[in-house]
């Protein structure tokens, strides 16, 4: 019999949203249901550094996602606030445009040698969206090779009329393309990060008719030699638009994006999140040639030209490089991961690590995997900690967070080695249900 959850207004008001809002809530990843259902804290009422307090001011240290790792810099850094307030004290919104999207295409190009031209947008969905209308206009070819998570529109999901586990491979099992036309079916491929001889295979299968290439650079694992390489020398050969998807690993290893130390050179790269530090921004940055392609599509939007959007980006990416942030958020995550690793040998626990260092996420291994997961989350809240089994550092970590994290970690490790040792279930520990794998439709 599970104890009755322990739940304030955070919880209250999720559970009213759910009444209003199809799924609770607007972006998956911030779903209470894929951290600890009837438990997790929902929403807050202030945040700081990587500090933030819920609606009855309990305080949490966020040792998870920050801001789904938009917040690079910490919550509420005041630099880029700053330059936010100067923006909305000038006007945010006008007949005219703001000539920071100027200044900043100049930043953005300045950093990616290989780009000319720069279009925005305000989320990373639709950057992605935007990005592969103009690839498509460029290349003259409507067949897309992708290969990892790019968001949820259409000529993404396409990819799951054909076969409902199409997706099942890139990061997010489950997801339904009800609602997608099918007649987009055939348009969208995936093919596996790593697998050289399935891109290959996958680029021979549909020559003449694929015109653009979608990847991550990277993700949760170092090219391996030659992958990288086959891709950019057969999407050339092939006349195919290669787009790289930098919203969630751009910032994180240098002042850019991860492709500039890996060899890459990309026709187009679509940057989001850490570039603007939690306020809406998105880039979509390529070569003269393809991105020319835009002006024969119709590609509009009147949030696309606010102010706020690219003053918060150059504060941001000014900050960034003069603290060269990359190292920190390094270090950090070495940190962490090197915790990680450390607590599971000392209580016996058999956990896997992977990921970047500024991205690291471990698992609990067995077939009670998920029950773990949410068993840790629940007792790390306890004490005081949003926790999962992934954290995204930021600048505003220090070393005292991490003392703190793993002082209280380290018994949650223990307890849960214990239940184990004793051959106890740890459904049986949970206030709550378990927490969601994947997508799932809430009811």
């Amino acid at each position: 019999m599970k104890a009755t959850p322990t739940t304030g207004r955070s919880q209250r008001l999720y559970r009213k949203a759910k009444g209003f809002i199809p799924g609770g809530t607007q972006l998956l990843s911030k779903r209470p249901e894929m951290f600890l259902p009837d438990l997790w804290p929902s929403y807050y009422s202030r945040a700081r550094g990587c500090e933030l307090w819920d609606l009855d001011g309990r305080r949490y240290l966020d040792m998870s996602y920050m801001g789904i790792g938009a917040a690079v810099l910490g919550y509420a850094d005041p630099d880029v606030d700053a330059a936010v307030r100067r923006a909305v004290s000038r006007g945010n919104m006008t007949t005219l445009n703001a000539p920071e999207e100027v200044e900043l295409a100049e930043v953005l190009v300045r950093l990616h040698p290989w780009a000319k031209m720069v279009r925005y947008a305000r989320t990373g969905g639709e950057a992605m969206a935007m990005a592969v209308r103009i690839a498509r206009a460029s290349s003259g070819r409507d067949t897309v090779l992708f290969c990892g998570y790019h968001g949820w529109h259409d000529w993404y999901l396409a990819a799951n009329l054909a076969k409902d586990s199409a997706l099942d491979g890139h990061l997010l099992p489950g997801l339904e393309p009800k609602g997608v036309p099918k007649c987009l079916r055939g348009t969208s491929f995936p093919f596996r990060y790593n697998d050289t001889d399935e891109f290959l295979r996958l680029a021979h299968r549909h020559r003449g008719r694929a015109g653009v290439v979608v990847m991550e650079p990277i993700r949760n694992k170092p090219p391996e030699p030659g992958f990288l390489e086959a891709v950019q020398r057969t999407a050339r050969q092939r006349g195919m638009v290669l787009v790289v998807d930098e919203i969630t690993a751009g910032w994180r290893l240098n002042p850019g994006g991860a492709h500039l130390g890996m060899g890459l050179e990309p026709d187009i790269a679509v940057f989001g999140k850490a570039m603007s530090n939690g306020y809406p921004m998105a880039a979509v940055v390529g070569k003269r040639g393809v991105m020319q392609a835009a002006q024969g599509s119709f590609i509009s939007s009147t949030y696309w030209t606010d102010r706020i959007g690219p003053s918060a980006s150059l504060a941001c990416i000014e900050k960034y490089a003069a603290l060269k942030v990359h190292r920190h958020l390094a270090k950090t995550g070495n940190a962490v991961q090197d915790g990680w690793r450390r607590l599971a040998g000392k209580h016996g626990l058999r956990i896997s690590l992977d990921g970047i260092a500024p991205l690291g996420h471990f698992g609990f291994e067995g077939e009670k995997a998920l029950a773990l997961k949410t068993l840790f989350t629940q007792e790390m809240l306890k004490r005081g900690f949003l926790a999962t089994n992934a954290f995204y550092a930021s600048w505003a970590h220090r070393e005292t967070h991490l003392r703190r994290y793993f002082a209280a970690a380290d018994r949650v490790f223990g307890s849960i080695a214990a239940c184990l040792a004793r051959g106890r279930d740890p459904e049986k520990l949970l206030s709550g249900e378990v927490c969601h794998a994947g997508f799932r439709r809430l009811i």
